[in-house]
């Protein structure tokens, strides 16, 4: 206190620690802008990127906390290497660290994928056009399905995981929404286990996340349908697919299946999260005006999630019951992903070429390892050719 009985105020941050400061920021930010412009492949290869680059070479943090900034964002919904480079930052330049990383690690993709809807906009009836487009979509179809194997063998590693799995499927197939599929099945995990002696505690996803939106397309309600899908997709990123074709495609009717099929690959072909999809929807929808809507929608949950998480999910966890809900909500969403790609391939296996397409991607992705983004680039040279010999 001061002679005249104020509060003193608190001390500024000494002057040697401001550029300091300073400093990190902008390496935050030239980090995740060059990787959000140049890291191809999807989810592991960004996390392989970061590991290397911010762990191995840089040491912001050690191999432990990166495993532990990784078992978080899988707890978390929203895309998981996104939320990872966002607890680097923080690790690294604190709160204004988080912000940074996470925007700089979208913003490049985003710009790009905008771009390239525009372009999608004006060309997308031409002929050519078409025919790449046509080359493109089984690959999308043979990227989900490769996506879906490696997350079963690791998810699906008991009986009743199984059975989870076959009931969240059987909901899918029945037209349950996605949203529904998920809370029962975790509900059944939970029931399960209280069966064995554990005392059951329901957990309910908030009732807000089962309202309907309008069937306009305006901003407001293209912003609430982008924030409950940012706000409930947990586990891979193609999970996001199941949630486009139920809401866009089969409730609202904002999109047909074939326009999510040319989204999901442009997401694929560029760099950074494959949420960005939402930024070429979100074009398609209301332009520039929509994208920027979209994209901010889509992403605000896992910003705040991550912002507000610390270490409350790692304890949850460690909870038989939290734990019993997540297993079931994984399954769920692997379920979820394996009726997506039956739909997707309806809609783009047609003919004889088309299945031969999805068949040759499939054996690249299964047994020529190789990355889905060429594997998409290698299509579309394919249709173009075909384009322009036929």
């Amino acid at each position: 206190m001061t002679s005249g009985g104020q509060a003193l105020s608190p001390l500024p941050s000494p002057p040697e620690e401001r550029p300091a400061a300073r400093a990190r920021l902008a390496e935050v930010a030239a980090v995740f802008l060059r990787l959000g412009a140049t890291a191809f492949g999807g989810p592991l290869a960004h996390l392989a990127l970061m590991r290397e680059e911010l762990v191995r070479r840089r040491a912001w943090v050690d191999e432990r906390t990166f495993v532990d900034f990784l078992s978080l964002a899988n707890l978390l919904p929203g895309p998981t290497s996104t939320e990872v480079a966002m607890q680097l930052g923080r690790a690294r330049a604190g709160r204004a660290g988080l912000l940074l990383a996470g925007a700089c690690f979208i913003l490049p993709a985003a710009l790009l994928v905008g771009a390239l809807a525009a372009l999608y906009v004006r060309f997308g009836l031409r002929p050519d056009t078409q025919a790449v487009l046509a080359s493109v979509q089984p690959v999308v179809v043979a990227l989900v399905a490769t996506a879906v194997l490696p997350l079963a063998r690791s998810t699906l590693r008991a009986a009743v995981d199984w059975a989870l799995f076959a009931l969240a499927l059987a909901l899918a197939l029945a037209g349950t929404n996605p949203l529904l599929v998920l809370a029962a099945t975790g509900l059944v995990a939970l029931l399960l286990l209280s069966k064995r002696g554990t005392p059951a505690a329901a957990v309910v996803p908030p009732l807000w996340l089962f309202a309907a939106t309008t069937t306009a397309v305006g901003l407001l309600p293209l912003f609430l349908a982008f924030l409950k899908i940012g706000a409930v997709v947990l586990g891979s990123g193609y999970v996001l697919v199941a949630f486009l074709q139920a809401d866009l495609v089969d409730r609202l009717h904002w999109l047909t299946t074939p326009q999510l099929l040319d989204a999901v690959a442009v997401g694929q072909v560029t760099p950074g999260p494959v949420f960005t999809t939402a930024t070429f929807i979100g074009f398609l929808l209301r332009g520039p005006a929509g994208a920027a809507v979209a994209t901010l929608a889509v992403f605000l949950p896992a910003f705040v999630g991550v912002w507000a998480s610390g270490g409350l999910l790692v304890r949850l966890r460690a909870d038989a019951r939290a734990r019993a809900v997540l297993d079931g909500i994984n399954a769920a969403s692997l379920a979820l992903m394996a009726h997506v790609t039956l739909v997707l391939g309806r809609a783009a296996l047609v003919d004889v070429p088309s299945a031969l397409m999805g068949a040759a991607a499939l054996g690249l992705l299964l047994f020529g390892k190789v990355n889905g983004s060429w594997v998409v680039l290698g299509a579309a040279l394919v249709g173009l050719g075909r384009a322009h010999l036929g």
